[in-house]
Order: structure tokens, then C-alpha cells, then sequence
């Protein structure tokens, strides 16, 4: 691959990328605080400084790996999981789902975001490609994460949320799956199920409504 293109590319999404895992941990650690449980607020975790959130690994190294040696084709990464006491939570299986809803609805919110910021770029008469392709990016990015992360197994956020909306029976054995859930996932996203069954409909369903939301904005200024 071009090495002038991947840094192009990095430049294009490096800021995107970096609000996105900010603002979702960030979010997990302001409402569990909000729900009763400074834990991540002790640890300085409720804050937009994304060197708190960073992990070496997940953050920059896999991904880069990843991108370069598929050539773009499979990305995946992760940033350092804000702490949640869930003992804490002053209604601990209820709180859970707040808490656990936080990142990806932020994700979602920021999609919509770079989306108004798109269409207020075109409707200034902007044409920078490079502004263009990060709000598309910022759009993308966001989407990923929002759909990703609640896929209803822990311990992604949607695994914790289905956890907090079950009965006590199933939402205990559902949780104990927790440990090895990081490697299921693996395995499945390797398998193509995730992407073919769960990313691409409801990335598809999630931009169908980003777009229904924008159309006056599109109506407006384009």
C-alpha cells in the first residue's frame, strides 16, 4: 500500500477516531458517577483528555497493524475500559444499563454531529477534500462503534445492557460468559458473522436514520 496514502488516511481519521473512544469512555464513567459510582471519576477517567483513555496496544498499534496488513480491509481496536463498581450503583442491574448505553449512545450522537458539521461545510461553499473526508469519517467511525459495542454479549456494552434487562436466572448466566466473551466475539467477527449478520444491517438501518434526521439540514444548505 502507498505510504502516502496511509498517512493521508490516518490524518483523515486519527481525530475522528480519537473523540470517539474519548467521548464513549468518557460517558461510561459520567454516568455510573451520576448513578452513584465515582470510581472512574477517582481515577481521572471522566474527561475528554484522550491520553487517559489511550491504551498502546488497542488504540495504535493493533489498529495500524491491521489497516496496513489487510490493506484497509479489517480494522478493529479498543481503548482502555473506564472501571465500573457496579456494587456502587445505587440500583446496581437498572444503573447497569445506563451506564453501559452511555458509550454507545454518545457514539450515535457524534455521528450525528459530524453529519451537521458536513452539511454546514457544503452549505458554506467548503470544498477541502480533506474536511469532507473526516466528517465522512467522523460519521463512519461513530456508526462502527455504536453498532459494534452493542452487540448483546458481554463484555461488550450491549452484553452488560442485555444483562441489566433480563431476569435474574438468565442475566447470571449470561454474565459468567464475561470472561472468555472477548475471545467469542474474536472468533465471530473472524468468522464474518458479526459483520455479515449484525454490522452491516444495522449500520445500514443507522445511517437510514442519520439520514432522515439530516434531510432538513440537507434541504436547507445543499
Amino acid at each position: 500500500m502507498d505510504i502516502a496514502n496511509i498517512i493521508q488516511t490516518i490524518a483523515i481519521y486519527a481525530l475522528p477516531v480519537l473523540f470517539a473512544i474519548t467521548v464513549h469512555e468518557a460517558a461510561h464513567g459520567y454516568v455510573a458517577r451520576h448513578h452513584g459510582d465515582g470510581t472512574a471519576a477517582l481515577l481521572g477517567r471522566v474527561t475528554l483528555n484522550p491520553v487517559k483513555h489511550i491504551d498502546p496496544i488497542g488504540t495504535i498499534a493493533m489498529p495500524l497493524f491491521l489497516y496496513i496488513a489487510t490493506g484497509g480491509n479489517f480494522l478493529f481496536g479498543y481503548a482502555k475500559p473506564v472501571p465500573v463498581n457496579f456494587g456502587n450503583l445505587r440500583n446496581p442491574k437498572r444503573d447497569m444499563v445506563w451506564v453501559a448505553l452511555a458509550g454507545p449512545a454518545s457514539n450515535l450522537l457524534m455521528a450525528l454531529g459530524w453529519g451537521v458539521l458536513l452539511y454546514l461545510l457544503a452549505g458554506a461553499g467548503v470544498t477541502e477534500r480533506f474536511f469532507i473526508e473526516m466528517c465522512r469519517a467522523g460519521m463512519l467511525v461513530n456508526v462502527i462503534m455504536f453498532v459494534f459495542n452493542l452487540f448483546p454479549l458481554p463484555p461488550l456494552d450491549g452484553g452488560r445492557i442485555l444483562v441489566g434487562l433480563l431476569p435474574a436466572g438468565p442475566a447470571m448466566a449470561l454474565s459468567r460468559i464475561e470472561p472468555w466473551g472477548f475471545f467469542i466475539v474474536m472468533g465471530l467477527v473472524v468468522a464474518g458473522v458479526i459483520s455479515n449478520l449484525w454490522m452491516r444491517p444495522l449500520m445500514q438501518l443507522t445511517f437510514g436514520l442519520l439520514g432522515i434526521v439530516l434531510s432538513p439540514l440537507e434541504f436547507l444548505l445543499t
